[in-house]
């Protein structure tokens, strides 16, 4: 059912993060940063760097600093199996480049799925 995996960071400054990640950690920039969002590549392992604008409204109900995203390759199989298992799901966030949908684990630690378009 999963196909990969990539722990997406929650940063109040993107800019001083991906400093951070890329020049005192000697991390690769995986793409171009935009205002919101940049990949960065670590040995096997992305990490997302999310600065989410304060108005924005599709949150999860309970976020930290971090959460955990899985790749799938069928999105809408891939909720109902969990949906069967007793998975609630928070929202879903259909963008462009990529549909999500955020869960918790029983800690309340925020996970979600995403499926690329």
């Amino acid at each position: 059912m999963f196909k990969s995996g990539n722990v997406t960071v929650m940063v109040a400054d993107l800019k001083r993060a991906v400093q951070f990640y890329v020049e005192t950690l000697g991390l690769k920039l995986q793409n171009g940063m935009d205002e919101h969002f940049v990949q960065i590549e670590a040995p096997g392992l992305t990490i997302g760097l999310l600065h989410l604008a304060e108005e924005q409204e599709s949150q999860p109900e309970k976020s930290g600093s971090m959460s955990i995203g899985f790749e799938v390759q069928e999105l809408e199989s891939a909720v109902e199996t969990l949906k069967s298992r007793g998975v609630e799901f928070h929202d879903s966030v259909d963008g462009k480049a990529a549909q999500v949908v955020h869960f918790s684990d029983p800690d309340g630690n925020t996970l979600y799925l995403v499926s690329s378009r």
